[in-house]
């Protein structure tokens, strides 16, 4: 096969070396020293799309994203397939970082995706409809796993209240990963299992300027909690009963196809968000269904300082014999 009048060919093993070792740096986090031999690999054999891949890659890693755009542009353009290469998933991930809206919606279409319409009017590639995910934060530090919305493959919008520790908040936009590490599966009403990707997080895309709010509560029933979460999103934000929707799990347990409404009290690291989409419309969480209601709960609210004092004392004021609060703090 003949590219721009070259004959494509394997790499040479030098080429191969130079990769190999570039990639154990990688592991290693020594990014600029495997740029220098990627760099090199490159120009050993500009004619392969795997030297720009990953080279691309590299850059992705680093969170460069201009440099990712320019090498993930020169590698696409020495494809010898018409769509689905992943080549083309890193142009739209780097294009999304940038906002460049009309290369992400080429990256997208070209990889074999469909996009409807022409987006908003900055062109962005809204309305795809990719429903709910799990996106891990911090995924090389602290990891915890919440639920969100997906406004497009590369951005996961957060609908769960992370704990203080991610320095996430409900309400941010987050860049992730093209490929799942992980699965949450849910049992449907009729008995069916859903599965839900959890996606690495890259780096915050759009931060949120609502805080993170704990307090303790007292709830006679899981029926005083639910009112706390309606009035909350009926007002547009939220509210989450920590105590029932955060289990504890092992990295190795987190990162495997994991049922959401069950956790182990023996598992330690990270923390996993129970429901995708809590708080919303895909129905109740089932953490810690069956078990004796305690009626003292952590509970994590999303909201503005001028407005959360008056969520907690309207929601007491509907039920001043079963419902009080105390201790609330903003914490991110």
């Amino acid at each position: 096969m003949r590219i721009f009048g070259k004959v494509r060919h394997r790499p040479s093993a030098s080429w191969r070396q130079a990769t190999d070792r570039a990639f154990t740096l990688i592991g290693d986090g020594r990014y600029e020293d495997a740029g220098a031999l990627l760099t090199r690999a490159a120009d050993m054999e500009p004619w392969l799309s795997e030297s720009w891949f990953n080279l691309a890659l590299l850059h992705k890693f680093r969170h460069d994203w201009e440099q990712a755009r320019a090498a993930g542009l020169r590698a696409v353009a020495l494809l010898d397939r018409e769509a689905g290469a992943p080549d083309w998933w890193n142009v739209g991930i780097a294009a999304t970082a940038l906002q460049d809206w009309p290369l992400a919606r080429r990256a997208w279409q070209a990889y074999g995706l469909k996009v409807p319409g022409e987006g908003s009017p900055s062109g962005e590639p809204l309305g795809m409809a990719l429903g709910s995910a799990a996106v891990r934060l911090s995924p090389e530090g602290e990891a915890e796993v919440v639920w969100g919305r997906r406004l497009d493959p590369a951005r996961i919008e957060v609908l769960s209240i992370p704990l203080p520790s991610s320095g996430r908040r409900w309400g941010e936009v987050v860049l992730h990963d093209g490929v799942p590490h992980g699965e949450r599966t849910i049992l449907s009403a009729d008995g069916a299992t859903r599965a839900y990707p959890v996606f690495d997080e890259i780096e915050l895309w759009a931060p949120s300027p609502v805080p993170t709010w704990v307090v303790l509560l007292e709830a006679a029933s899981e029926a005083d909690r639910d009112a706390l979460e309606r009035l909350a999103a009926d007002a547009g934000f939220a509210a989450e009963d920590w105590s029932s929707s955060v289990r504890l799990l092992c990295r190795t347990c987190s990162e495997s196809r994991m049922p959401s409404d069950e956790g182990d009290g023996e598992h330690l690291d990270p923390h996993d968000h129970s429901e995708p989409g809590h708080p919303g419309p895909l129905g109740h969480r089932t953490a810690g269904s069956g078990s004796l209601w305690v009626p003292e709960r952590e509970c994590g609210i999303a909201a503005p300082s001028a407005l959360v004092r008056g969520l907690l004392d309207g929601w007491v004021a509907d039920s001043p014999d079963t419902r009080e609060w105390r201790d609330l703090e903003e914490v991110c």
